[in-house]
């Protein structure tokens, strides 16, 4: 393998969580738009792109495995744990 196809590997492994990252902070943007105001989107996903990447590369490091059902949950449930925190949890913005 050279280093294209470990480049194009590597993005595809994380494309799911930049795409539920996405996803879950317009979500959460349109759902809670009065309580979310002051908290920029970006904000939102940065937080949970980078909680659903760090559940899809723990659950690898667990299972030996990319691709199982119980990753994808982990994903989900740790974008939407870090989203939580990123708009109501976190007293000091970060």
């Amino acid at each position: 393998m050279g280093p294209l196809d470990a480049l194009w590997h590597l993005l595809n492994f994380f494309a799911p969580a930049l795409v539920v990252g996405a996803l879950g902070a317009t979500a959460a943007k349109l759902c809670w738009r009065r309580e979310l105001a002051a908290v920029p989107w970006l904000r939102l996903l940065r937080w949970g792109c980078a909680g659903a990447a760090l559940a899809l590369a723990a659950m690898l490091v667990i299972s030996g495995r990319d691709g199982r059902m119980l990753s994808y949950g982990a994903m989900t449930l740790s974008c939407a744990l870090a989203l939580w925190w990123a708009g109501f949890g976190a007293k000091v913005r970060l």
